[in-house]
Order: C-alpha cells, then structure tokens, then sequence
C-alpha cells in the first residue's frame, strides 16, 4: 500500500532523491567507495559542496554579499547561535513570539544582549500572526518565524525596517519566493523542505558578521565556517549530498515559484475541505494559515479514534497534531503530491457519511 506521509518532519523526500541518495550510499558513482566512506576534503565532495551551494544560490537569487553554510546543531543552535554572532550585551535585539520555537529563540537570545519581545500571540494559543506592532529604531536586528510548525500559521508579509531580519525558516524555505534581500540571516533545519535532517542551512550577510565584541567558541562562529566554506571540521557529508539532489529536483521542477503555487494548490484543496465538512474546524485565523502546516480538529473529540483508524487504512501517515496541542496536522511540503491530499480528503468526506 502507497503511504501518505504527512509527518512534521523528518518530513517526506522526492522519490528520485530517495533513489539516487540510496545508490551513493552503496557506491558512491561506481567508485567501488558509499558516498558516506569518502573524504570530506576529496574532490567528490567538494564538488557536491560546491553544487549545494550553487543551487541554494540559484533558487533564492542570492548575490556574493551572501554566505551559504552547512552546519549543524539543527534550528535549536541557531536560536542562541545567531544572537551571539549578532547582538552585543549592550544591544537590543526584537523577537516576534508566534509559537513554540520563536519563544525558545527568545529564552536562549536572552544570554547574549537586551531582548524586546515586540509582540506576541500567545493570547489565542499563537492561532494568528501579530501585525499591528511597534518596531523601535535601535534593533540590531528583527528575528522572526517564517512558518510555525505546531500551531500551522505562516508569516505572510515582511515588514519594512532599517536593520536586519533574522528568520527561521526551518519548515518553509524553498516552499515560496522570497525578497532574500529583507533579511540579513536566515536559517533552517533540513528535515522539512531540505533534506534529511543532521544538517543545518544558514544563509548569513557577510558584512553584519564579525561586528561584536565577544569572544565566541570557534566553532559557534560564524566566521569560522564562513573561511572554512563549512568544512572547519567534518561536515555532515550524506545529509548535504541528499540536500543537493533536493535543490537540483526543486530547480528541475520549476523552482521556489513552482513549489509555491504546488503548495498553494494543496494547501487550498484541504482548507477548502476542511471549511466545508461539517466535522471538522481549523485552528487558525484563515488569513494566517500556513500552505506547509494545515491543523484542524474534529468538533466531536469522540470521533477522533474513527478518523485516525481511516486514515491509518488509507495509507496516511503522520497525522497526529502535535502533543502539546493535540487534534491534527497535515504537514504539506514541497514532496508531498496532490494525489496525498486527496486521499486525505477523502476520508474527510467518508466521516461525513459515517458520522455526519
């Protein structure tokens, strides 16, 4: 039976990604070597490095001013990382708290300077992105998140301010255009719309690095690895290799404008269903919903045991909401086919029959 995967992440690859990174890890282009036995100074994966890097450039139209890095650590070392490259102890960073891991950012940017936690929805269970702020001219920098896994809201607009952005964009890089040039950071872990996860993306300005007066370890800084060309110490050679073959099928397939308006046509399919079916209610502001991250309940929480018992005869995996707030999440990343969303409709539709 075909699964339906619609895990949060470790999320779901293109098939031909899959294929390919499952024939390097045997033997690596007929060299007799797994692509994971090579050295990571060889020649064979300088040139997968060097590619990765291309098509990262490729797909957001990156100019030189910028660095494009492998590391590792995942979004959860970014979140103290950037603020230690960044913000002096006498400086004021703004953070925009929309969920679970922009409030974990805030905790851990808190040891580094003066944190202004310029708005929040943590009122409604972070169920709407704040707009209507205040934004003070003394930021070193804004952070914001692009796309909130748990809660299935996205950033939607990028305001318009006189210091950088700094965005995690672990669940929605590569899922939509972007003005690249608004932000002076952004990072993601891979294990959304990049690749496997054990690699971590950071696409940093060069000129904003290197401005503070802290002594910071040398591998937490940024440009360490900046000079090294993210290969100070043993990169994670497989992870990125599989990240290039993600970049190549994202560019193959149209790139990050193509991949928005497949998302969008997934994403608009559910919503529809789900505002429609007489069973079910969304869990977010409509104008807020995220194209990646759809969550909704069911009105008769007594129904949830029959609807996951459908789902799991159909094929569909990973439709759990999250555990700290329960119902459901259909996680819709770029690998995921229309077909998937349909079958997932249609059981939707078959509740209504049974229960409706």
């Amino acid at each position: 039976m075909k699964k339906h995967n619609f895990y949060a992440g470790p999320a779901i690859l293109a098939p031909e990604v899959k294929e390919k990174a499952s024939q390097a890890a045997l033997d690596y282009q007929g060299i007799g070597l797994s692509l994971m036995e090579l050295s990571h100074r060889g020649k064979e994966f300088v040139e997968i490095l060097d590619k990765t890097q291309s098509h990262v450039r490729e797909i957001l139209s990156l100019s030189d001013e910028y660095a494009v890095l492998f590391l590792t650590g995942g979004a959860s070392t970014q979140f103290f990382m950037t603020a230690m490259n960044l913000l002096d102890q006498n400086e004021t960073a703004g953070y925009v708290d929309t969920g679970s891991w922009s409030s974990k950012a805030i905790k851990e940017a808190k040891s580094f300077g003066n944190i202004e936690v310029l708005a929040s929805s943590s009122d409604k269970n972070y169920n709407y992105i704040p707009k209507a702020y205040d934004i003070p001219n003394n930021l070193k920098y804004l952070h914001l998140t692009g796309n909130n896994t748990i809660f299935g809201t996205q950033t939607k607009m990028w305001p318009e301010i006189n210091c950088p952005i700094v965005c995690d964009m672990s669940s929605d890089i590569f899922s939509r255009e972007i003005p690249v040039n608004k932000f002076g950071l952004i990072y993601a872990g891979a294990q959304k719309n990049v690749g496997p996860a054990g690699v971590t993306l950071v696409i940093v300005k060069k000129d904003i690095v290197g401005k503070i007066e802290r002594q910071i370890p040398t591998m937490l800084n940024y440009a360490t690895h900046i000079a090294k060309n993210s290969s100070f110490n043993t990169p994670p050679v497989f992870p990125i290799y599989v990240t290039m073959l993600t970049m190549e099928w994202i560019i193959k397939n149209g790139g990050a404008k193509a991949m928005e308006q497949r998302n969008q046509r997934k994403a608009e399919t559910l919503y529809n269903e789900i505002d429609r079916n007489e069973l079910f209610v969304g869990t977010c502001n409509t104008e807020d919903r995220s194209p990646m991250n759809a969550t909704f309940v069911l009105k008769n929480e007594n129904l949830g045991t029959d609807f996951l018992r459908l789902c799991e005869d159909a094929g569909i995996v990973g439709i759990k909401g999250h555990k700290s707030v329960g119902g459901f999440r259909a996680s819709m990343y770029n690998a995921l086919e229309h077909e998937s969303v349909e079958v997932l409709v249609s059981i939707m539709q078959e509740m209504v029959k049974k229960f409706g």
